[in-house]
């Protein structure tokens, strides 16, 4: 360690000005560096990138979920960013971050989650503003989810209390935003696994027919009908399932597809994303 001056109050402050991080931690980061800032940051840095190796096996159960689209409406982009308890959940250093990786996400387009993390953010990266919150807060902290989706309208529904957001892209760029808002917020509630039937992953399907024969056989069913009853049970798991085939929440006489239809003619969903904490 450097024989440089003792550290002064107004050192401990500036760092902690710059880094966000504890009196005692500032103090002692100082101390090591030899009244180096610099130096000190990076012993900060060192010491969140600890923290987050110690709680590495920690669950990250709670967080803040937010959701934006361009100016255009033409561009949705939504990040989780994860945390073990409410209270960090809630602070507002926390939420602030969010916030502007949700901007930095939104100004530079990142591909994924990765490069998310390596975009500059106040003069660092957002990954190494990673550490410096898990230093600060002492909580297993990660950016757990990014999305981004494109179509023609693009609406977001953030759910109060910032657990649960979801984006729609809509095929008609002239689409009603309510109509938009109300699939959004079908998505939040009823958590469909695809848009329509041919949309749900093969295996999906397979699993739910096995489970539906396997169901049938038990209750005794002649054999030459178990096909005949899974494929009724594969229809209704696709009613409930998936979204357009979904009975729409605020009118349950109708499907969100015969809602879409009825607010433009040949109006659909071209993609959607929900992402949920907990």
């Amino acid at each position: 360690m450097s024989t440089a001056a003792p550290v002064t109050a107004a050192d401990v402050n500036k760092l902690r000005q710059m880094t966000g991080a504890g009196m005692m931690d500032c103090k002692k980061a100082l101390a090591e560096a030899g009244g180096d800032f610099e130096q000190a940051v990076d012993y900060l840095r060192k010491k969140g990138q600890k923290v987050a190796a110690n709680r590495a096996d920690r669950e990250a159960k709670e967080g803040y979920i937010l959701a934006k689209t361009n100016t255009a409406g033409t561009e949705g982009f939504l990040i989780s960013l994860s945390c073990e308890t409410d209270f960090v959940a809630k602070n507002s250093d926390f939420t602030n971050f969010a916030e502007s990786i949700l901007d930095a996400a939104m100004k530079n387009n990142p591909s994924d989650v990765e490069a998310l993390k390596a975009l500059p953010l106040d003069g660092t990266t957002i990954n190494d503003k990673l550490f410096d919150m898990i230093g600060k807060i002492g909580e297993k902290i990660e950016l757990s989810a990014f999305e981004k989706i494109t179509a023609p309208k693009v609406i977001v529904y953030n759910h109060p209390g910032n657990r649960l957001a979801s984006m729609v892209g809509l095929s008609s760029a002239t689409a009603d935003a309510t109509a938009g808002k109300d699939v959004a917020m079908q998505i939040a509630a009823m958590n469909p696994v695809a848009i329509d039937k041919d949309d749900v992953d093969s295996s999906v399907v397979e699993r739910e027919l096995e489970i539906a024969k396997d169901m049938i056989r038990q209750e005794g069913k002649p054999e030459e009908m178990v096909e005949k009853i899974a494929a009724g049970k594969l229809n209704k798991f696709y009613q409930e399932n998936t979204l357009l085939n979904q009975a729409f929440v605020k009118e349950d006489k109708k499907t969100v597809k015969q809602y879409l239809d009825g607010v433009e003619k040949g109006l659909t969903v071209t993609i959607f994303r929900r992402v949920q904490i907990g």
